[in-house]
């Protein structure tokens, strides 16, 4: 082929599109978080919210020592927290005691499903404002009151997520258990309930928000200390920094052991191939 001929039917060859960017997601935490403050400092610098709804974010950080140091309604920060984490935990291993076994007894027994289904399912919608009063009349309003609130809100996640774990059981797991032998008993503890055990921890994270979103209530009865008794405390008198810290370190606390659930499923139950 000469240098004048022209090469046909041969199509030339596309150069290779870009790659999109793309964000990281704790980047886009990040970008999210530094634009809302940004939102924050804007709304609070140029008064386009009254300071007595929003206060600034320097001033709710000054609220935060004064909380740590001198404390508010007869306790610092650190004592208010620890009471609130004793409430929620206190209730989440009662919550997990009842509702595994009722779990466990909804997906492998008929009698049980029909005795305890019902219950767990008029209990998971119920609101524990709804409830509270009744918690109060029967049991006073001492601290296994509050607990029991809280409890209460916990129960049917876990005892739903276990059932639905157990179920989740592959019949040739079951049956080669039961080959060698195995009785009912030995299956549930050796293959059902292992298997059950991711759907477990996903109930525990579901009934953790669930009980963090009923402590306030729970501590409008007669507490003392604790975050949601700060935050309503502070809400009466229209102290708005005291509330915000409030919000945050409840949130803060949430996240934090929600983190740490997800790092136990990721470290313990990597066979589940949930992660």
């Amino acid at each position: 082929m000469s240098a004048g001929e022209e090469v046909i039917g041969v199509a030339p060859v596309a150069a290779p599109a870009p790659r999109p960017v793309r964000l990281s997601p704790l980047v886009a935490t990040l970008l999210t978080a530094a634009g809302l403050l940004a939102l924050w400092l804007a709304a609070s610098s140029f008064g386009w919210v009254s300071p007595v709804f929003l206060p600034h974010p320097a001033k709710v950080l000054a609220a935060v020592g004064r909380l740590v140091g001198a404390g508010y309604v007869d306790g610092t920060l650190f004592e208010h927290a620890a009471a609130s984490l004793g409430r929620v935990f206190s209730a989440l291993a009662f919550s997990i005691l009842v509702a595994v076994p009722v779990g466990l007894a909804i997906a492998t027994s008929r009698v049980g499903r029909g005795i305890l289904d019902p219950l767990v399912e008029f209990i998971r919608p119920l609101p524990p404002l709804a409830y509270l009063p009744l918690i109060i009349i029967w049991f006073g309003i001492g601290e296994g009151s509050k607990v029991l609130v809280i409890a209460l809100a916990m129960l049917a996640p876990i005892a739903i997520s276990t059932a639905a774990g157990v179920r989740s059981a592959s019949e040739s797991q079951v049956n080669a258990a039961r080959s060698f032998g195995a009785g009912r008993l030995a299956v549930l503890l050796h293959v059902q309930l292992p298997s059950a055990i991711p759907s477990i921890l996903t109930g525990i994270r579901i009934a953790l928000g669930a009980g963090w979103s009923t402590l306030v209530a729970a501590e409008l009865v007669a507490a003392s200390r604790g975050l949601g008794f700060m935050i309503q405390s502070a809400a009466q008198f229209l102290v708005t920094d005291i509330v915000i810290v409030g919000i945050f370190v409840i949130s803060a606390l949430a996240f934090a052991f929600e983190a740490l659930l997800r790092l136990v499923e990721r470290l313990f139950v990597r066979w589940s191939g949930h992660h």
